[in-house]
């Protein structure tokens, strides 16, 4: 059949060089673009979830950049505490110095109160200076705060706690065991009552920190043994007093790790026992538990042992080291200082709570999600000298001039308790902030290095062209396009074999 007016042959060209035209024209999008998905219409399917995994390239991209500032903040205040630290060990060996009194003259002395107060001016300087972007680090703005304590906790440091943007964070700690003295009570009848005029009363008193032997003759007071005793408490770890008609021997501190030991060497005669302490009141003799002098003299020493508190801190177990409470969860990292009466009461404070934490803390988000899983927080206290040191022995502004614990006229002993605080405080925090960058903030970023190259290559799997594939369809497309181009000149030619009818 011949026909001009609808020529269908040409129809039909023309549709497929449209469509040849269509996919020369998405191929040469795709390779001059690099993508597979330029708009929706190119796969909807792969285009919600490219754009998925392009948001949670996002989120990994700034939890990296966010840990990675976290590091250099962390930094600054390590280079800070690195030089206090430094400080700290000149003010220890000028207390030495200054102990050596006969051999320092007066003026020598004063030269050296003149260092430590230079130090510890330093020291505050640094505290108060060191910032970043104009935020104080070492001077208390990243250290948590605390709206309650209860008066059986003395002392407390908060070393990480997640805290609940609209909740207060309330600490309950639950005695279990107690904490107990080492303790032994050597029971005489009062004043020493040897068998004769030359004999003596020799005994050995053992302790965490060493040993000392004691002897006293016929007639010594009680009074006299207890005060010989106690002049060598800093030696021994053992400290003495006097009750009733005996003698209670106790460490001078709590703790499983403290012990009081005696060993009675010559008995001189004297009568009297040796008791354990009650386990239940550390101020009472057991007296199921006792051993004459006589028997002691010809035997092995009789010896007790403190005890650690057990306690849990909001559900969790503690470790403890005498009254001391430690707990680290994902939650609180706390430490904690208990009264005597406090860690020997059982369930005292799980009431009221013992601290209830309001806010505080140097807080990164450090994952993809803003929320309190991703959040890493941790405390930065104040390391000025009125607050490196401890309560139970006093802290290192007592080394200034004219303070109890100056190196001229002071208290050198317990200056150098004060000073060995202060080093050991500035030496925890900065191994935490160390432990922080390095198994908080270094594991942070690796991990999530590794979930961006994956996240990347996931989405580029999706989007990203296939310069290969894409390239053969182009070929396929040019040629196609030529050869319906090549159709369509025909087509449109047949018409005019009509001519030929018209004669």
């Amino acid at each position: 059949m011949s026909r001009i007016n609808t020529n269908v042959q040409s129809l039909i060209a023309q549709r497929n060089l449209s469509a040849q035209n269509t996919s020369l024209n998405t191929s040469l999008e795709r390779l001059s673009t690099g993508l597979r998905i330029n708009r929706g219409a190119d796969d909807p399917a792969g285009l919600i979830a490219s754009e998925a995994l392009r948001s949670e390239q996002s989120k990994i991209s700034a939890a990296i950049g966010n840990a990675e500032r976290a590091d250099q903040v962390v930094n600054i205040a390590e280079g800070g505490l690195q030089e206090i630290s430094s400080l700290l060990l000149e003010v220890q060996s000028l207390v030495g110095q200054s102990a050596n009194d006969a051999g320092l003259s007066e003026d020598e002395k004063e030269a050296n109160q003149l260092q430590v107060d230079s130090i510890l001016q330093t020291i505050d300087r640094i505290a108060s200076s060191t910032s970043f972007q104009g935020t104080k680090l070492l001077n208390g703005t990243y250290d948590f705060t605390i709206s309650a304590q209860a008066a059986q906790v003395t002392d407390f440091s908060i070393n990480a706690a997640k805290l609940s943007p609209t909740e207060n964070t309330q600490v309950d700690i639950l005695v279990n065991t107690s904490a107990q003295y080492g303790g032994l009570f050597l029971s005489t009848g009062g004043a020493l009552d040897l068998t004769a005029n030359t004999s003596s009363f020799t005994f050995e008193v053992n302790g965490a920190l060493g040993s000392r032997e004691f002897t006293f003759t016929s007639g010594t007071a009680l009074a006299d043994i207890v005060s010989q005793v106690n002049k060598f408490t800093e030696v021994t770890g053992v400290s003495a007093a006097t009750s009733g008609t005996g003698i209670v021997f106790k460490t001078d501190t709590l703790g499983a790790d403290q012990f009081v030991e005696i060993d009675v060497v010559d008995n001189g005669g004297q009568n009297g026992r040796i008791f354990n302490l009650e386990d239940g009141d550390n101020n009472a003799a057991d007296a199921t538990s006792s051993s004459t002098l006589a028997a002691l003299a010809a035997s092995n020493a009789i010896r007790d042992e403190g005890q650690d508190l057990e306690a849990t801190v909001n559900g969790v177990s503690a470790t403890a080291r005498g009254n001391i409470l430690r707990v680290n969860s994902d939650f609180l990292d706390l430490e904690a200082t208990l009264t005597v009466a406090g860690s020997q009461t059982l369930g005292e404070l799980n009431v009221a709570g013992a601290l209830t934490i309001t806010g505080g803390g140097a807080q990164f988000n450090i994952g993809p999600n803003v929320d309190i899983l991703n959040q890493a927080t941790i405390g930065i206290g104040n390391v000025a000298v009125r607050n490196l040191g401890t309560v139970q022995n006093g802290y290192l502004s007592s080394l200034a001039n004219s303070q109890t614990n100056n190196v001229v006229d002071g208290d050198l002993t317990a200056a150098q308790k004060v000073v060995d605080d202060a080093i050991t405080q500035v030496a925890e925090l900065r191994g935490r902030l160390g432990a922080f960058q390095k198994n908080t903030l270094g594991a942070t970023i690796r991990n999530l290095g590794v979930a961006f190259e994956n996240t990347s290559a996931a989405e580029s799997s999706i989007r990203d062209t296939d310069f290969a594939a894409e390239t053969a369809e182009l070929t396929r497309a040019q040629i196609l396009q030529q050869a319906a181009t090549s159709s369509l000149a025909i087509a449109n030619n047949a018409p005019q074999a009509v001519l030929a009818l018209l004669g």
